[in-house]
């Protein structure tokens, strides 16, 4: 099994994800309690696409916020480091690419805008994994990082804390795969840097302007950046 931590192996992590890609979709719904289709089409509203712009999803897993981010007329390419995820979701009808978050199989400037929703914990190193989705984002293009974060009510903090920690594990024991691949994440999430921290790390590595928008308390941020201009 994986351990959590922000220095992890992309290999285990691949693995991991290859092996809960058959139940990950209903796992995640019944986990948040359906706010993944909230949350997805939140992330969609806040990127703002247009008919025709490219898009990169990247950390897509099964695509199912690929095909939410399509709706918008936008081209959108699904791409993810586990084949295993992409398999999983290969009848949906969107392009599908795997691809390491660190060294993205694509062109620089290719993309209007990018994001990527729950994936940027488990790239290797986040910080070049920002500046690769930099480097393939055109000038003036959009970033929106949709990530579990910090609750911003105490107490409200304090509960979901226990959730993560004992109530996710047992839940996802009846309904996942892999349910050791769930303590990873609530392990993971507990690691992760707050909402002002990672608005910090996305300016500093190829982004300016981020600011970000809190769902459900805080358990979600999404944080929305823009490409400095040449």
């Amino acid at each position: 099994m994986a351990k959590a931590s922000l220095d992890k192996d992309p290999f285990d992590v691949a693995s991991m994800f290859d092996d809960v890609g058959d139940k990950y979709d209903l796992t995640n719904t019944v986990l948040s309690f359906g706010q993944d289709r909230v949350w997805r089409r939140r992330t969609r509203e806040r990127l703002n696409l247009k008919p025709g712009e490219k898009v990169l999803d990247l950390a897509a897993g099964t695509a199912v916020s690929t095909v939410e981010l399509a709706k918008s007329g936008a081209w959108c390419v699904a791409c993810d480091f586990s084949q295993g995820m992409l398999a999983a979701g290969k009848d949906r009808n969107v392009p599908m690419v795997v691809g390491d978050g660190m060294t993205l199989p694509f062109a620089d400037n290719s993309f209007d805008a990018v994001t990527i929703s729950y994936g940027l914990r488990n790239i290797h190193d986040f910080r070049a994994g920002l500046r690769e989705m930099a480097r393939v984002t055109k000038p003036g293009g959009r970033l929106t990082v949709a990530e579990f974060s910090t609750p911003v009510i105490p107490v409200f903090g304090t509960l979901y804390k226990e959730y993560l920690m004992r109530l996710l594990p047992k839940v996802a024991r009846v309904v996942s795969s892999n349910p050791e691949a769930y303590i990873y994440l609530a392990e993971s999430i507990r690691a992760w840097p707050d909402q002002e921290d990672l608005a910090r790390e996305i300016n500093a590595n190829g982004w300016s302007e981020c600011g970000w928008q809190n769902l459900t308390f805080g358990i979600v941020a999404m944080h929305s950046a823009i490409k400095p201009e040449d």
